[in-house]
């Protein structure tokens, strides 16, 4: 396959997808040179992965996010990204792609937080010295954002229809309880840390409001950096039809936000599964347009 052919099917994809394939693509380059250069996994990873301690957290900030794209082996990755992708297809139906970064993203630095605040202020956790690394906190953002968002909709998990807070509920209380284990404590606490902005977020999102719209400012004045200084724009002169134009523009962008609002009211409800197949092209076509 052309690399013009690799281009266009991945842009084609959705933004969770986009997101997986990145961090399968991180796993294997990472496995494939350490291997040809015969150095042991950790002398390329603890560049990107979060360290432990404060001060060395201090002298690379980045990895902050960059710990998310790093995994132990293959079932790590494995179910972290089967679990990411279910629950995109499900999230990228209510909301669009900036929305489900915002959440991903805070959920992975949250999640990096609450294990960095863990492992310097509790004495259980003062002789690991292990990072912290892999999408856990990210995807457990995901899933419980979900979760909580429309508790009571119904997924087939293998032989059985469960609603959805069952399994948010699950994966919560698997990791409170295995915490004390030292069965990755880290991860287990990065794991709480991405389901409380998920639940947070969520909660935000059904008064209407949206949690990480700072965050997408700060993402815009970033990427506005790497761009090319743009010409001053062209002085433009309205006339008396264009500013009526405007305004009946106005009134149809608030005439099709409540039609939304009222399909998110009715999911929170009832379920996604309410919905008219009508109601459900809608919502799908507003995603795409967020």
């Amino acid at each position: 396959m052309s690399n013009g052919n690799l281009k266009y099917h991945f842009a084609r994809l959705n933004v969770a997808e986009k997101l997986i394939v990145i961090n399968v693509a991180v796993f294997l380059v990472f496995r494939l040179l350490t291997f040809l250069l015969g150095l042991p996994a950790w002398s390329l990873e603890r560049w990107l992965e979060l360290p432990k301690d404060f001060f060395d957290f201090l002298l690379q900030p980045w990895s902050l996010v960059t710990y998310s794209f790093l995994h132990g082996g293959f079932g790590h990755i494995f179910f972290n990204m089967l679990l990411l992708y279910y629950m995109s297809r499900i999230f990228l139906n209510l909301f669009g792609p900036r929305r489900w970064l915002n959440v991903y993203f805070l959920g992975v630095m949250l999640g990096g937080a609450f294990f960095l605040l863990s492992y310097n202020l509790f004495p259980a956790f003062y002789n690991s010295q292990s990072p912290l690394i892999g999408a856990s906190a990210g995807v457990m953002a995901v899933l419980i954002f979900v979760c909580t968002y429309m508790p009571n909709q119904e997924v087939r998990v293998i032989f059985f229809n469960l609603k959805l807070w069952y399994i948010g509920a699950f994966f919560v209380l698997l990791d409170l309880v295995l915490i004390p284990t030292n069965a990755n404590s880290g991860g287990r606490i990065a794991h709480l840390g991405g389901a409380l902005l998920g639940y947070l977020y969520a909660r935000k999102s059904l008064e209407g409001k949206d949690l990480g719209a700072g965050f997408s400012r700060l993402l815009d004045q970033v990427a506005a950096l790497f761009e090319k200084r743009k010409k001053a724009p062209m002085k433009t002169v309205y006339r008396k039809g264009q500013e009526g134009g405007s305004r009946t523009a106005d009134l149809e962008k608030e005439a099709r936000q409540r039609k939304i609002d009222t399909i998110l009211d009715k999911i929170s409800k009832s379920g996604y599964d309410s919905l008219t197949r009508a109601e459900k092209d809608f919502l799908f076509k507003a995603g795409k347009e967020e």
